[in-house]
Formats: structure tokens, C-alpha cells, sequence
């Protein structure tokens, strides 16, 4: 899942899939975790279209069925086919003391814990398969100039996070 902003107060939830029947139907891909939670959501903005609202959201055998309200035909919900899918991020539920949210490890500062190094910032989050993982690039500060990405495992590779920073066990030759 990559992690995606559209501005400071929205965050990316989903995007539209391919169309499916004569009416304007649509499958939804959910980037939530779990992909139910998609559905939770009373305000989705499309990308670039705002003022366009999202009628329903449906379960279809392990996929999502959505429809725009004023989209009544297979061509014109076309033109949407990929667009991202947003919630404000106000709408995201409160979280514990140690949870967070993927959007909010962007730009981090990635510290290893072996010599106290700075390998870089966060950002991206990416999955891959196996493990969502952190992509840090380079920073004014950082110890080279390389491009890593560190499995997201944590007390194993990821030792804490704070607010500004989060502590790594990595090498910094790998």
C-alpha cells in the first residue's frame, strides 16, 4: 500500500476500478487495512472531483461495488477509472498510545540504533507482498547518499518510534 496525500487534510483511502455492468457501476479498491473498513467512511472524495459524491458501497463476493450518484452510463464512469478515493482525515477513528497511522511516519527522520546514524527520511510506505515497508531516501544530514527500504517488523528492524523519529536495527551497507 502506498501511502498517499492529496493535501494536508485528506487521505488516500481507495481508488476506482474497472467498470463493471451498463449502469455506471464500478469496482472500488480499498487501500484500508482491513479492506472493510472502506465502507465505514460517510465522505469520499474523488480525486479532483469533489463536488461528485459516492451513492453506495456494496460488498460483491470478495470485491466492493460502488456507484457516483449523477453517473448513470459504462462510458462516463470510465473516465474515473483509476482516479484515487479520499477520506478527510478528521473521519479516522482515534488510535492508541502506540498506533499510528502509515501517513503520519512520512517524513520521519530514520535513526540507526547501532551508531546513532541518520540514514535518511521516510517517504513512502510500501507493500510489496511480505511486509509493508519503509522507503527512506537521503537526507541533508543522513550518513550516504542511498535509497533504502527497511521491512516494517517491528522488534526486529523497527525498535521505537517517537514524534519525530523513528529507530532502526539496520545495516547501513545493506
Amino acid at each position: 500500500m502506498k501511502v498517499n496525500r492529496l493535501d494536508n487534510n485528506l487521505i488516500c483511502v481507495g481508488s476506482i476500478g474497472k467498470s463493471r455492468g451498463l449502469n455506471g457501476e464500478f469496482f472500488l479498491n480499498s487501500y484500508c487495512d482491513p479492506q472493510d473498513n472502506i465502507i465505514n467512511y460517510s465522505t469520499l472524495i474523488i480525486e479532483n472531483n469533489p463536488e461528485l459524491n459516492i451513492a453506495y458501497i456494496k460488498k460483491f463476493n470478495e470485491k466492493f461495488l460502488s456507484k457516483i450518484t449523477s453517473i448513470d452510463t459504462i462510458d462516463a464512469v470510465k473516465s474515473f477509472t483509476n482516479l484515487k478515493v479520499f477520506i478527510k482525515e478528521s473521519e479516522l477513528p482515534n488510535l492508541n498510545q502506540e498506533e499510528f497511522y502509515w501517513h503520519d511516519l512520512i517524513g520521519m527522520k530514520v535513526l540507526d540504533i547501532n551508531n546513532n546514524d541518520e540514514l535518511g527520511t521516510v517517504k513512502e510506505i510500501s507493500n510489496y507482498g511480505s511486509n509493508d515497508l519503509l522507503e527512506i531516501f537521503p537526507s541533508e544530514s543522513s550518513i550516504d547518499s542511498k535509497k533504502r527500504q527497511i521491512p516494517f517488523v517491528k522488534k526486529v528492524f523497527i525498535l521505537s518510534i517517537d514524534d519525530e523519529t523513528i529507530t532502526v536495527d539496520w545495516p547501513k551497507d545493506f
